[in-house]
C-alpha cells in the first residue's frame, strides 16, 4: 500500500513536468545476452554454464530470464530501476510478457527479481520472496555473491520450466511459507501503521502544496524545470522502500517496453509488468 502510493506520487510530479532532466536521465547498461555482469561479479566459467541454462530454458518453455548485475542503482530504489530495465530490453515475447529480471547490485547490497505480467500466475510476489530470502540472500550474507545469483537463477528457471499445475503448487506452497515467515516477524498490535502515518504526512506536507504552486502559475522556475524537486521522487521511493523493507515484497510499476538486441534469443519485444516481484537487502 505504501510503495503504491509512493508510486502514485511519483506519476504525479512526472505528469505535472517538476521532474528536472537530471533525475529522469539514467544510463542502463546494454542488453547483451542472458547474463549482463556489468559488475563483473560472475566468473566466466559460471556465466557460461547460467547462460547455457537461460538459453534452454528459453528454447523448451518460451519464457525468458535475464540475469542483470549493474556496479550503480545511481541513487533509484531497486524496484524502479528493475522496472525501467525489464522495459527498455523488453524481456518476454511482445504478446506474453513473459519475461523476468534477477537484478543484483552488489555495491548498492540489493537484489530484486522483477516480473512480467505474463508470468506473475506462477512467479508470484511470496514466491519471488522466498527464493530471494531462502537461496540468494544467504549466499549474498556469507559472501558468495556469484553462488548466490547461480542459486536464484536456478530457483526461477526450475519454476518457469515446471507444468503449470505444478508450477502453481509450487507457488501456493511458497504463499504459506511467506505468510508464516511474515506472521513470525511481523507481529505487533493493530492500527494504522506508523510508517503509513508518517508518509501520509510527507505526502501532505510536501507534494501536495508544490503541485499547488505549479497549478497556480510556474513561479520559482528556471527554464521551465521545477525548482530543486527533481529528487523527489527518489526521496519518496525510498521512503517507501524503508519502511516496506524486510527481505522482500513486490514493487515497481510496469509499461511496454523496446526490442531485443541478440544473443540467442527466440523473441523480445515484451516488458510489460504490473509491479510484480519482489526485493532484498543484505
Amino acid at each position: 500500500m505504501i510503495r503504491y502510493l509512493a508510486t502514485l506520487a511519483c506519476a504525479l510530479l512526472l505528469g505535472s513536468g517538476t521532474v528536472t532532466g537530471a533525475a529522469t536521465a539514467q544510463t542502463l547498461p546494454k542488453f547483451t545476452g542472458f547474463v549482463v555482469d556489468a559488475a563483473n561479479v560472475i566468473p566466466p566459467d559460471q556465466e557460461a554454464a547460467l547462460t547455457k541454462r537461460l538459453d534452454d530454458l528459453q528454447k523448451s518453455s518460451g519464457n525468458q530470464l535475464v540475469v542483470a548485475t549493474v556496479p550503480s542503482l545511481d541513487g533509484y530504489p531497486i524496484e524502479d530501476y528493475g522496472n525501467r530495465l525489464i522495459r527498455s530490453w523488453g524481456v518476454g515475447l511482445k504478446d506474453a510478457n513473459n519475461g523476468a529480471i534477477l537484478l543484483v547490485a552488489p555495491n548498492d547490497r540489493k537484489v530484486r527479481i522483477e516480473v512480467g505480467y505474463g508470468l506473475e500466475p506462477v512467479l508470484t510476489d511470496a514466491f519471488s520472496s522466498v527464493v530471494i530470502n531462502q537461496q540468494i540472500l544467504p549466499r549474498f550474507k556469507a559472501g558468495d555473491i556469484p553462488g548466490g545469483i547461480v542459486a536464484g537463477a536456478n530457483a526461477v528457471a526450475d519454476q518457469l520450466a515446471l507444468p503449470d499445475a505444478e508450477a502453481r503448487a509450487k507457488v501456493t506452497a511458497a504463499a504459506a511459507e511467506y505468510d508464516k515467515t511474515h506472521r513470525r516477524s511481523g507481529s505487533g498490535g493493530g492500527g494504522v501503521p506508523i510508517g503509513l502515518i508518517f508518509f501520509g504526512i510527507v505526502l501532505a506536507a510536501i507534494v501536495i502544496p508544490m503541485l499547488s504552486r505549479r497549478a497556480g502559475g510556474r513561479r520559482y522556475t528556471d527554464g521551465g524545470s521545477g525548482g530543486g524537486s527533481g529528487a523527489l521522487p527518489i526521496v519518496l521511493w525510498s521512503i517507501a522502500d524503508a519502511m516496506t523493507r524486510g527481505g522482500g515484497g513486490g514493487g515497481g510499476g510496469g509499461d511496454s517496453g523496446g526490442g531485443w538486441g541478440g544473443g540467442g534469443f527466440g523473441g523480445g519485444g515484451g516488458g510489460s509488468g504490473g509491479g510484480g516481484g519482489a526485493s532484498g537487502s543484505w
